[in-house]
């Protein structure tokens, strides 16, 4: 029986740690080029031979043992072995960047001094040797007094020999080492012996962390007293201690790096990396560049997903119609047609706009080019209470806001992480995406300037830019509102540029794809059934009574049989239990610009967004019957008329509509997450209250000016 080993995964942030967990644990984890995409605890298993596997926790990124954001604590709490929710380490795996290790090494030496075994591994040996840095391996290792392993999981080298090294020191043919990286005794003497009485099991360096940080760990009250009463006794001073020790640890490491680094000399040629950014992130091509990058993302979604949505739903109201001509009328054959053929159909037509939207995203961020959008944007951004790591959230936020609203936990800064919460909902979440293209499709005609720029592309990017747009003026308001005060500083790491890993761009799309289908497509599938049922099934003197009248018209009438077959079928959906509670709320949505179908789908959408469509599917295929099932989606909401005659969705209805969209938190997921990440109910209820509002309000005014 395999015995195994628990194992912490840890290393400065887009040092090439999360690459490293995907190729050890073959998990299908996303993988982002820039700082703070692990945000969390994350497990995995590795079989490292036939009779040692290893339970991997890959922690949050971090620079070194002195914690500031949230997700910096998840990691320190794990280190020093304070998070019960996560067995202990008994092994460090370090990953450390090559072409910046002085930076690393100083997490890494801290790491080897709280005399946890370690094993190094050395990502960007080609980035370095591209640099003209050349490191002499066995060297460094006894230097470190570590192992020290190459490896690039990108390409998945060096792999093997980590491996080996992590199963050696697991069978303690490599230790950790006995003397301490520097002299951490000398930093406050008294003080270090007096805890290590108190916890004989301590090195000293972990001793230093218990007078600094003793307030953030599970001890009882009797020893954060006598712990407190150490640090007065000694008049022990946490802020020189910890400037003391990192100048000592980056003394002793620049002797390191003498003895086993190469560097070439600083007058060397501008790098790759450093001329693109000249262009990238000039003061005013750049901002331009981003305009462009943004346009061509969201034409592209039109341009290369026309064919393929065209081709579904094609074939969706071939089905419908071929269903039609072979089953025998009947309750059943309704069902299959009208809920399950209709609400399938409004789940996999946007499955070519959600691959290539997300397919165009992960290339961004694995070229490089999503964090220099954070560093264009934090000027902006600081005018109105936020900083450049908003910017991360709020992008995420254009795929998911529940992830983003996460990831805000990369802010140190609380006043602007709070910030950042309440506006990421504003980013238009793929959920959107479906809403945006059909309403596009049926009001926005397709128009071309100067033969290049479709209108139905620039609507699109310009429903897009509303989020960032409106996100900013309400958190330029709102932080007039929370009354935290603490100062931020905002630090980066500008990854270099690289080739997009065209795997991993096809597995995200994949992957986006298959969330789609299996997590929303049963929220959609579930709702158009109850749909079909609501619409179908109404009071029964109403339904009866409209049944009986129409016979009647139809024995006085037969030659108009198809016009009283498709007004019949109107009248039923209007009497049925889903067009009364349509009813209901219309006179409240008719201002907007919406009917009473409209109105159901708006609160069918509370459950998720994407549900508009296979609402719209459900509504229209019950009230057209089987005469209209050859139609598609498109035709049969482009048909749609009021009872006076007039089209229901026309250019100021269907932008309202939009908008409203844009705006409104239709989301529970988000709302539960928000209320996790603040702790409060305070939060999520201001979030409802205020989408809501703004997005009734703006969707009025448009409406009222367009129509």
């Amino acid at each position: 029986m395999a015995k195994t080993i628990h194992i912490a995964l840890v290393g400065n942030p887009n040092s090439g740690k999360s690459s490293l967990f995907n190729v050890l644990t073959g998990l299908n984890q996303k993988v982002g080029n820039f700082p703070g995409v692990t945000v969390d605890k994350k497990v995995g298993i590795c079989q490292l031979s036939e009779t040692l596997s290893a339970s991997i926790v890959d922690l949050p990124g971090t620079y070194s043992l002195y914690p500031r954001r949230e997700d910096e604590w998840v990691a320190y709490r794990v280190l020093m072995r304070q998070d019960k929710d996560v067995e202990e380490p008994e092994m460090v795996v370090l990953i450390a960047d090559a072409s910046n290790l002085k930076r690393n090494l100083l997490f890494a030496s801290q790491i080897i001094d709280l005399k946890i075994p370690v094993v190094v591994g050395l990502t960007m040996m080609d980035i370095a040797r591209h640099k003209g840095i050349q490191i002499d391996v066995a060297e460094l290792e006894r230097e470190l007094g570590v192992p020290v392993v190459p490896i690039n999981p990108r390409k998945n080298k060096g792999i093997l020999p980590l491996k080996k090294a992590i199963e050696q020191t697991a069978l303690e043919l490599y230790k950790a080492p006995v003397r301490d990286f520097i002299n951490n005794e000398a930093l406050a003497p008294a003080a270090i012996g007096s805890v290590k009485a108190l916890f004989p099991e301590l090195s000293d360096y972990k001793a230093v962390h218990y007078l600094i940080n003793h307030e953030s760990f599970s001890l009882n009250n009797q020893m954060q007293e006598k712990i407190e009463s150490i640090e007065q006794d000694n008049n022990f001073n946490h802020t020189k201690t910890q400037a003391e020790e990192i100048l000592q640890r980056y003394q002793r490491i620049g002797s390191i790096l003498k003895q086993s680094v190469t560097e070439p000399s600083p007058l060397q040629k501008t790098l790759f990396t450093e001329k693109l950014d000249n262009i990238f992130l000039h003061r005013r091509w750049g901002y331009l560049i981003l305009l462009a990058v943004l346009f061509l993302l969201f034409q592209s979604v039109f341009w290369l997903a026309e064919y393929p949505m065209t081709g579904i739903d094609w074939a969706f109201g071939e089905i419908s119609g071929w269903l039609t001509s072979v089953m025998k009328p009947g309750w059943f054959t309704d069902l299959l047609i009208n809920g399950i053929v209709a609400g399938l159909g409004g789940i996999l037509i946007f499955i070519p706009q959600i691959m290539i939207l997300f397919g165009l995203v992960t290339i961004l961020e694995d070229t490089g080019y999503m964090a220099r959008i954070s560093f264009l944007t934090d000027k902006l951004m600081r005018k109105v209470g936020l900083n450049g790591k908003s910017v991360m959230p709020m992008i995420s936020g254009f795929a998911c806001a529940v992830p983003a609203i996460m990831s805000a936990r990369n802010i140190e800064n609380k006043k602007e992480r709070l910030l950042t919460i309440l506006v990421t909902p504003l980013m238009s979440c793929s959920a959107r995406l479906p809403v945006y293209t059909i309403l596009i499709g049926l009001v926005i005609p397709k128009k071309m300037f100067a033969g290049f720029l479709g209108l139905q592309g620039l609507v699109m990017m310009g429903l897009y830019l509303l989020g960032p747009i409106m996100s900013l003026l309400v958190s330029y308001v709102a932080r007039l509102f929370i009354n935290i005060k603490e100062k931020s500083f905002f630090i980066l790491e500008l990854p270099v540029y690289r080739a997009p890993r065209w795997k991993n761009v096809v597995v995200t799309m994949l992957s986006k794809a298959r969330i789609f289908v299996f997590d929303a497509g049963k929220v959609i599938m579930v709702i158009s059934l109850i749909l079909w049922a609501l619409s179908t099934y109404g009071p029964k003197e109403r339904m009866s009574g409209v049944e009986a009248r129409y016979e009647q018209q139809l024995k006085q009438h037969p030659e108009q049989e198809a016009e009283l077959s498709r007004l019949k079928n109107t009248e039923l959906l209007a009497n049925s239990y889903a067009g009364i509670l349509g009813r209901s709320i219309e006179p409240a949505i008719e201002p907007l610009g919406y009917d009473w179908k409209i109105g159901i789908a708006l609160i069918t959408s509370f459950a998720a967004r994407e549900v508009f469509v296979g609402t719209m599917a459900t509504l229209y295929s019950v009230e057209g019957g089987n005469d209209a099932d050859e139609s598609t989606l498109m035709e049969k909401m482009h048909a749609a008329v009021r009872p006076n005659g007039s089209k229901v969705y026309t250019v100021a209805s269907g932008i309202s509509l939009m908008i409203f969209y844009a705006f409104a938190m239709q989301c529970m997921s988000t709302l539960a997450i928000v209320k996790r990440e603040t702790r409060s109910w305070k939060w999520p209820l201001i979030q409802l209250v205020y989408m809501t509002g703004l997005a009734y309000i703006i969707s009025l005014i448009a409406y009222q000016l367009l129509k």
